[in-house]
């Protein structure tokens, strides 16, 4: 048995004085005078706290010896350029490097990131409907967007973002002013501040709209260049003149950011009534403005979407309530997210088919229900042909992506476990090999 210890010696006070003097943060103590320096004016010089260099620190070049690791050995990949021709169907196409490159400028989904970061150069494989989806916006082009507003769809990893990808590029080469939002949800999941505003009773998002007007500004610069207001708008303090140039018009909000949101609202608003260039307005993870947000108002009261300026911008060009005299709407739905779901407005508004049965209890929202009209679903193959999947086969063998055997049996054993999900094949097949 072990004996129990006694009371302690110290007294309480003892105690308590030992008890703080360990808990005293080290900026607490005082320093002796020999360690205090002093600048010419007799004021303390404090000791620069040196930065955490981080888990990983980088190697020289020449500790890099490991053949992997020698880049000057790796080619650049010699794919024809991009081009959404039927000639094209099955094969694996390189995006042009232009000075207003859209995937730039406006950014990627994250996974479309990752494999153009890996890959030497960005690329992808023109499919069927690749060239169906360009011809509706080649026809759209003379057209109103009422009469082109369609979301694509399919299940999760069928290549949506890439489609999308392909159609903003296509547009963007062919005179087009696009406005591309690759991440929705960044507009609901409140990582933005917000304000609200009495003028239009809705809640503003000024830091994300004026990061818009400049990616806008960016990619549109020469086209914009041309165009100019066509009357006099009256901002908050300033008035803008007619035949002010698009451009100065963005540049007002670049030196008052809190104009931001009128500006954009005004940019759209010219945008729409001219006819010299289509516009293609484009957003990726469509179906999370269709969902409950993560803003609140000062009540904590969850935000509807349809509340928020930029979310409520995007629908009504989606729902038809506001067009371009020329252009198209396109959307993309995002079936692997799980915190944004496919609403059942949105669903009943597709025709797509529920997760779970149908009850008459289930309740749709009315406004959300309206911000859904009109709007066409354009289903993406849910499996890569054979021709299309050995292309992409051929991209990643010959940027060196494989590690394993490059043989006929590996790729149509990576195809068949990945059922010909693009996503699966080349994240759980190809590059999965890595690991092997």
């Amino acid at each position: 048995m072990l004996a129990r210890g006694g009371p302690s010696l110290l007294s309480p006070v003892a105690r308590q004085r030992r008890h703080v003097s360990k808990l005293t943060p080290f900026w607490k103590k005082k320093l002796e005078a020999k360690d205090i320096k002093r600048d010419a004016q007799g004021n303390i010089i404090f000791k620069k706290k040196e930065q955490s260099p981080g888990a990983f620190k980088p190697l020289s070049a020449a500790q890099l010896t490991h053949e992997l690791f020698q880049s000057a050995q790796r080619r650049e990949l010699d794919l024809p350029a991009f081009a959404p021709v039927q000639q094209l169907v099955g094969k694996a196409t390189a995006f042009p490097v232009i000075k207003n490159d859209p995937a730039r400028i406006y950014g990627l989904p994250k996974k479309m990131l990752l494999e153009f970061r890996i890959l030497s150069r960005p690329c992808s494989v023109v499919r069927t409907v690749t060239v169906s989806a360009a011809q509706l916006l080649d026809d759209a082009k003379t057209k109103s967007s009422l009469d082109a507003r369609v979301v694509l769809t399919g299940r999760a990893g069928c290549g949506k973002s890439f489609l999308m990808l392909q159609l903003v590029e296509h547009c963007i080469t062919n005179e087009w002013i696009v406005i591309y939002i690759p991440r929705a949800k960044k507009l609901v999941d409140s990582s933005t501040p917000h304000e609200y505003d009495l003028r239009t009773r809705t809640y503003l998002q000024p830091a994300f709209t004026l990061e818009t007007l400049q990616r806008v500004l960016a990619a549109n610069y020469a086209k914009l260049a041309t165009l100019t207001t066509r009357k006099k708008h009256a901002l908050e303090k300033r008035e803008v003149p007619l035949g002010t140039n698009l451009v100065d018009l963005v540049a007002i909000a670049v030196k008052e950011p809190p104009l931001a949101p009128v500006i954009f609202e005004t940019l759209l608003r010219e945008l729409s009534a001219q006819t010299k260039n289509p516009v293609l307005f484009a957003v990726d993870d469509f179906q999370a403005l269709y969902c409950r947000t993560a803003y609140r108002d000062p009540h904590f009261v969850p935000i509807r979407p349809y509340h928020l300026s930029l979310p409520r911008t995007i629908m009504e060009y989606a729902a038809g309530k506001k067009s371009f005299a020329k252009g198209a709407f396109v959307g993309a739905v995002t079936a692997s997210d799980t915190q944004y779901k496919l609403p059942l407005e949105l669903r009943d508004a597709l025709a797509l088919p529920h997760e779970r049965f149908d009850s008459p209890y289930d309740k749709r929202s009315r406004p959300l229900v309206e911000y859904t009209a009109g709007l066409r679903a354009l289903g993406v193959p849910e499996q890569l042909s054979v021709a299309e999947a050995a292309s992409l086969y051929e991209v990643w063998k010959d940027d060196r992506a494989l590690v394993s055997s490059m043989h006929d049996e590996a790729f149509l054993s990576k195809y068949t476990e990945s059922n010909g999900n693009p996503r699966d094949f080349v994240w759980k097949g190809l590059l999965a090999t890595f690991d092997s």
